[in-house]
């Protein structure tokens, strides 16, 4: 409305009311704008805190109500504060809210950017939101006020689309929940440096110029006119009406989709499927960073928090597959606080991840990069983490692509790969899978972990250890036993004669059923890790006691090593402080009794090193002052030694105290199962730019079209995905990733900033490759030359996780549903295939009367007649008459239910 009250003022005025009624009786007249509800400045995020500051709101309303109930009925002069209030209130909210909020979603972990960008995302749905069923086309639509805060590319495709959406790169959330964009301020046509946060209603009052209007190297804009964005329009001004810039062209998108070059290259449809398949890229055995990217790489994988970076300046004092110890440079302030010293030294040990699993069963896995004696900077990457080469992120592998046809092989997407990328594990991924078993109190007794288990052989028992685990280190297949676990019979009515001999020879085995947990099918590996949870470290087995000595004596090597290099750097500056220093009294030496310096003589190297660490504390030195400076170092190492001892004993502590357990829960075991995945037929994999298919056939090296000088292709795609599909950018980054692969360089290529078609045409003609972009293949099975050029070049690919060993299931008999008999569905229940209606109609069809009976009866629910087949089978008889199928009884029973009296009579 334009009237300049100052924000501290919360009331209405006379004034507002009057400006208010002037705008809607303008309004009327039509003069100004009716409010856009999609407008962001009309939109505000509601941050984790407020709505958790919400729920505790309701907890406390419920825990008030409580303690006013019972002040009523309790003695308010005798009452404690714990007699009136109850905190179950307030933590059952809490617990709601992280527990089952529609909100509160299990964090995507299949790689560093999903990570990032499941933390970024922004979610119209939800408590105080929308619902899928209510939500028009509006509310998804991209908005003008969207431009540099919310990514108009990245959403999920499907029921959520424009619901959920992503943060732009730039962009933050202000104070009041708005979102608020960067740009730089511009005063008489000059851009300056200094950078200005605006939100979607300041934005649209400024004329804001693109980030690549041209400037010279004053910073004055150069064109006469400036396409410029004003109140949510596009139109052309003179470079004096400008009154801000954007501050980058990526600004505009998210994380993922800033990670697609030539993404101006790209249909939107397309580039929304590749920043979301990013996401879904398993991380590979040897990352590779692509040879064409966009420069975000290393600020996402900087970002992730999965790599390892120096917290201060240093040198590399030790360095292992596990942790690295840096010896860092202190700065001025810890120095001071130490001593007057100018040699302060402090020790940051660096504990890495190996093996983890991650929410989505990927591997987590940190590899040192640093060598040893090698000087590091604050920030410097020590460390790689999953998806991860020094220091980018590296989610799939350079690969040598050919766009065309062979042999139908990739007709409709698919794509055909060549055998060396097998062999030479370059799409070969880690996945870790965890299986918990519990053992319970219940009435019949206690279920316990054992490994000796009622009627099953040797064989399968040979991997287990004496309480009944699994070793680590053990390759396992399906039908393995994990954990030997045996639970107690229900009382069965004994015969006298059983009576007697229970008497005699006591309790039998026979009383405990195997209820041990199993490798499920399809899982083949090697254990890596095995933990077992109990109420007290009593109740833990031998195992789970060795694993618990195994991680005490791992924190007690580190807490030597510590300890040892504070008190190793201790003797160091002492020494090097006393040089030059006069001796207050004669220094005897301990073994012989000599005089090895006489009172007020200046103490040299050659003395010291005949001096013992211990007998340091014992020199008195002549001037006060500086014993002072040696009683302060003493001090301050004493200090940093109590420190390090609070740390260990919480950690020991941590371990010795027994785990928290659901109720009736005794005993809890998880173990991890490590599985290799190479790639294979039927897994999916794809490019950045949305161009994904299905691995059809891997192919011998020798098969595949080669080059002139006889280099063969990695992968063969169809040329008919890329027409229409208009997504050009991924032929791009193929020209560009072969000329800079002949080069050896690695290029950045920005979003709507990126190489132009005459920079990749002259990087071939550098690189002396064909400026088309393409040459002459030969057939790998005649020796031939296919007919016309075909385009080549390196492609980024990643392999998704849709894996097709998730996916294949195969079942000939297993659990059956309770009421119909018929069996469970899905490969989870270990189900069967569904014969639905449409199916039945083929059948008929084709008159298959026979095949369509056994289909709906012994194969399905016909109780008795799958066991009298099995039994046929078996016996090698002709299997003739089916049963009544058991959904028949069951439509008998609906129908009685319904007051029909409906029986069967035999004819």
């Amino acid at each position: 409305l334009g009237i300049n009250i100052p924000l501290s003022c919360r009331t209405l005025t006379a004034q507002d009311v009057l400006e208010t009624v002037r705008y809607l009786v303008n309004l009327k007249g039509g003069k100004g704008e009716i409010d856009d509800i999609d407008h962001l400045g009309s939109r505000r995020i509601r941050s984790v805190g407020e709505l958790l500051e919400n729920q505790f709101r309701v907890g406390l309303v419920r825990m008030e109500k409580t303690i006013k109930e019972r002040m009523s009925l309790l003695n308010l002069e005798t009452a404690l504060p714990h007699d009136l209030i109850n905190a179950k209130p307030v933590i059952a909210a809490i617990k709601e809210f992280f527990g089952s909020s529609q909100l509160s979603q299990f964090m995507d972990q299949t790689n560093p950017l999903a990570e990032i960008t499941h933390k970024r995302r922004l979610s119209a749905l939800g408590p105080g939101g929308l619902t899928r069923d209510r939500a028009g086309f509006e509310v998804r639509d991209v908005h003008p006020s969207h431009y540099g805060r919310i990514c108009p590319i990245e959403t999920p495709e499907g029921p959520n689309i424009g619901l959920i959406t992503s943060l732009a790169t730039y962009a933050r959330v202000n104070e009041f929940g708005f979102i608020e964009s960067p740009y730089r301020k511009v005063t008489d046509s000059v851009v300056s440096e200094n950078v200005e946060f605006l939100s979607a209603i300041d934005g649209d009052r400024n004329a804001i110029a693109q980030a690549n209007t041209p400037i010279n190297a004053k910073g004055k804009i150069t064109a006469d006119t400036v396409a410029v964005q004003f109140s949510g329009e596009f139109i052309t001004v003179a470079p004096s009406q400008v009154q801000y810039m954007d501050v980058s062209p990526k600004q505009i998108v998210s994380v993922a989709t800033a990670l697609i070059p030539f993404l101006e290259h790209d249909d939107a449809n397309r580039a929304l499927m590749g920043s979301n398949m990013q996401r879904q890229a398993v991380p590979l055995l040897a990352a590779e960073a692509p040879i064409v990217g966009t420069g975000m790489e290393e600020i996402v994988a900087e970002n992730s928090g999965y790599g390892v970076l120096a917290k201060r300046d240093g040198v590399v004092e030790s360095v292992d597959a596990a942790r690295i110890v840096i010896k860092a440079d202190l700065s001025r302030k810890e120095k001071e606080a130490a001593s007057e010293l100018s040699e302060e030294v402090g020790f940051d040990v660096y504990r890495l991840m190996k093996f983890q699993r991650s929410n989505q069963s990927t591997c987590i896995h940190q590899k040192p990069l640093v060598s040893l004696k090698q000087r590091v900077k604050k920030g410097d990457v020590l460390a790689d983490g999953p998806a991860m080469d020094r220091g980018e992120l590296a989610l799939g592998q350079n690969v040598f692509v050919a766009f065309m046809p062979w042999e139908g092989y990739n007709f409709e997407d698919a794509i055909l790969l060549s055998e060396r990328l097998v062999k030479e594990d370059r799409f070969t991924s880690i996945h870790i899978e965890e299986f918990d078993l519990e053992f319970r109190d219940t009435k019949l007794g206690r279920e316990e972990m054992t490994g000796d288990i009622p009627n099953v052989g040797e064989e399968a028992l040979c991997n287990l250890d004496e309480s009944g685990i699994v070793r680590i280190g053990a390759q396992v297949k399906p039908g393995d036993i994990l954990v030997g676990k045996i639970v107690p019979k229900g009382e069965t009515q004994l015969t006298p004669e059983e009576k007697l001999l229970r008497a005699i020879f006591g309790e039998k085995a026979g009383d405990f059923k195997d209820a041990s947990m199993y490798v499920p099918p399809g899982v083949e590996g090697i254990v890596v890790d095995v933990k077992i949870f109990a109420r007290k470290s009593l109740e833990k087995e031998s195992h789970a006691k060795s694993l618990n000595s195994e991680e005490s004596a791992r924190l007690q090597r580190d807490h030597r090593d510590e300890l040892r290099i504070i008190e190793e750097e201790k003797y160091k500056k002492i020494r090097k402080f006393l040089i030059g220093n006069a001796i207050g009294s004669d220094v005897i030496a301990s073994e012989t009794g000599d005089i090895l310096l006489k009172k007020k003589k200046e103490i040299t190297k050659e003395v010291l090193d005949q001096i013992p660490d211990a007998a340091l504390k014992g020199l008195i030195l002549n001037d006060h002052a500086q014993q002072e400076k040696v009683s302060r170092i003493e001090e301050f190492m004493k200090e940093q030694i109590d420190i390090l001892q609070m740390a260990y004993d919480e950690k020991i502590g941590r371990l010795r105290r027994g785990d928290e357990l659901p109720p009736g829960v005794i005993k809890w075991v998880k173990v991890f199962i490590a599985m290799k995945r190479k790639v294979q037929v039927g897994d999916k994999m794809a490019g950045r730019h949305g161009n994904k298919g299905v691995v059809s056939r891997v192919l011998a090296e020798e098969d595949l079209p080669y080059l002139t000088d006889g280099t063969p292709v990695d992968v063969v795609l169809n040329p008919l995905g890329v027409p229409s599909r208009m997504n050009v950018g991924q032929i791009l980054e193929t020209h560009l990733g072969w000329a800079a692969k002949a080069l050896g360089l690695h290029v950045a290529t920005p979003v709507f900033d990126g190489a132009t078609e005459k920079d990749i045409k002259g990087m071939l003609a550098e690189a002396k490759l064909p400026s088309s972009g393409q040459t002459r293949l030969y057939d790998g099975k005649t020796g031939e030359p296919f007919r016309g050029e075909v385009t080549v070049g390196q492609m980024y690919m990643l392999k998704l996780h849709h894996l097709v060993d998730d996916k294949i299931h195969a079942r000939s008999n297993g659990p059956y549903s309770l009421v119909t008999q018929q069996p469970l569905g899905g490969k989870a229940q270990f189900g069967g295939q569904r014969l639905g209606e449409m199916e039945v109609w083929a059948l008929q069809s084709y008159g298959a009367a026979s095949t369509l009976q056994e289909f709906l009866t012994v194969k399905s629910d016909d109780v008795a007649g799958r066991s009298r087949i099995y039994e046929a089978i078996v016996k090698g008889e002709p299997f003739l008459e089916a049963g009544l199928p058991e959904s028949f009884n069951v439509l008998i029973k609906e129908l009685q239910s319904l007051g029909l009296d409906v029986e069967l009579i035999k004819s």
